[in-house]
């Protein structure tokens, strides 16, 4: 009896854990409600910002490319979010997007729309096709809420699966770093929490949607893939393939999603 009583209530814990994704439509297993996560990306933002060299937009052409390609993102997603009937789903973000001076090959997304570029990254890039590849398959980690089920894992794992208020009261670097290495953000504390396949595919397919309603190319995400490989041959990879690992295959399956993502790209005009 008291095996089935505790069979109930983990399977109950499970059920209420589990919740639809709006953009995927599909289950997802989360113990953290979101609002409290964009709260701590809020936090952990601007601790971000002030303790890393932010390259101000005035005279910095790159700086301001970023800004651009991340504002036509955001447009995106939100017509995408409004043709879906989703809008309200958006209400909490509060969209900001920086460049930061680091040789690192990264970028992420954290929830609520806290986008950060690497310098690092521009090399590989090469143009803002595929920086808006990038930032697309960022954003999309974001929306399908992949880092809230990383951080509910890590704090399943790590934490005994306390509440997320209880873990930063009583373990606050802890959840910092399990935080930070959720979305990416956690390479000089050795934390990385590499994506899962499923969760990579699902970011470049609508990545590469969003791309091309913001009018960008979204074939060059082919390219900036293999540009990536290669930047990884024979050597340490770079961070962003440390939490996003690269198969042979995923080239593969961008050329399946592009037709999908062709049909919505509408170049803009210069």
């Amino acid at each position: 009896m008291l095996q089935k009583i505790l069979a109930f209530f983990v399977l109950s814990f499970f059920l209420v854990a589990c919740s639809q994704n709006s953009l995927s439509g599909k289950k997802q297993f989360k113990l953290l409600p979101e609002s409290e996560l964009q709260s701590m990306a809020n936090t952990q933002y601007k601790q971000f910002l002030s303790t890393n060299k932010v390259v101000a937009n005035g005279n910095n052409r790159d700086a301001e490319m970023v800004k651009r390609v991340g504002q036509r993102i955001v447009m995106a997603v939100e017509s995408y979010y409004s043709e879906i009937g989703k809008s309200g789903d958006l209400s909490g973000y509060k969209w900001e997007v920086n460049l930061v001076d680091d040789k690192a090959v990264n970028a992420w997304c954290m929830p609520g729309g806290k986008i950060v570029v690497y310098t690092g990254l521009l090399p590989v890039t090469q143009n803002e096709a595929a920086l808006a590849a990038v930032m697309g398959h960022e954003v999309s980690h974001a929306l399908l809420q992949h880092g809230n089920q990383r951080m509910s894992q890590g704090l399943l794992q790590q934490l005994g699966g306390v509440a997320l208020s209880v873990a930063v009261a009583n373990k606050p670097q802890e959840t910092q770093n399990l935080f930070l290495g959720a979305y990416g953000a956690g390479s000089q504390l050795g934390v990385l929490l590499p994506f899962s396949r499923k969760h990579e595919l699902e970011a470049d397919r609508f990545g590469l949607i969003f791309a091309a309603m913001a009018g960008y190319n979204p074939q060059e995400a082919i390219a900036l893939w293999e540009r990536m490989e290669k930047a990884s041959s024979g050597q340490t990879p770079p961070e962003f393939l440390s939490t996003h690992p690269s198969e042979g295959r995923r080239i593969d399956q961008l050329k399946k999603y592009m037709p999908e993502a062709l049909a919505r790209y509408k170049p803009v005009a210069k």
